[in-house]
């Protein structure tokens, strides 16, 4: 595994890995990438499915930009696409300084389900915990539906710490799924550093 970036999660970003021989590249989602991680969301449907109730639908992309918490600002947005074998294979949405000015907050981390249980996740997830350990950042925090056993298990296998259940607080500026609302998700939470 090649060591994360200092620039990582400030400026442009762009991750080299390998998982079992393979390059995986983490890097910055492009206007080009929308197509590709429209196809990563189709595949991914039993994971909206849970969260929200509902299949992905076209706008979904766009939404994830736009999606922020009341008082939070774009500049905290990170989109970032995972290639493996030079294919958009995943999908991470996070937010710098969420819940707090030392935590990074993920709202979206997807994985096709055919490139899952393969370490990709896992190797995405700790060298980006590397990079944003290197902002002095010292903890992620991000959430699971309540009975998506995969990614509570995922998010196990990190180290993560989790709070009893409960109906999330506020879902940022987008349109909710029909049963997102009335949904509890577990939160979690592991300090990086």
């Amino acid at each position: 595994m090649t060591a994360p970036c200092a620039k990582c999660l400030t400026d442009a970003m762009r991750i080299d890995l390998s998982v079992d021989g393979h390059p995986v590249v983490v890097r910055d989602l492009e206007p080009a990438d929308e197509q590709a991680v429209l196809a990563v969301f189709a595949a991914s449907d039993d994971w909206f499915v849970a969260a929200t109730g509902q299949p992905s639908a076209p706008g979904d992309v766009q939404s994830a930009y736009y999606s922020l918490p009341e008082g939070h600002e774009f500049d905290d947005k990170v989109l970032l696409v995972i290639e493996a074998d030079r294919e958009i294979v995943g999908f991470v949405d996070a937010l710098r300084r969420y819940p707090h000015s030392a935590s990074v907050g993920i709202g979206t981390f997807l994985i096709r389900p055919e490139f899952r249980r393969l370490g990709i996740g896992r190797t995405v997830a700790q060298a980006l915990s590397a990079a944003a350990a290197e902002q002095d950042f010292v903890q992620v925090s991000a959430h699971v539906v309540e009975g998506w056993a995969p990614g509570r298990k995922f998010l196990a296998t990190l180290g993560a710490t989790f709070s009893k259940p409960a109906v999330p607080g506020g879902i940022g500026n987008r349109n909710v799924g029909p049963d997102e609302g009335s949904k509890k998700v577990i939160p979690a939470t592991f300090m990086i550093g």
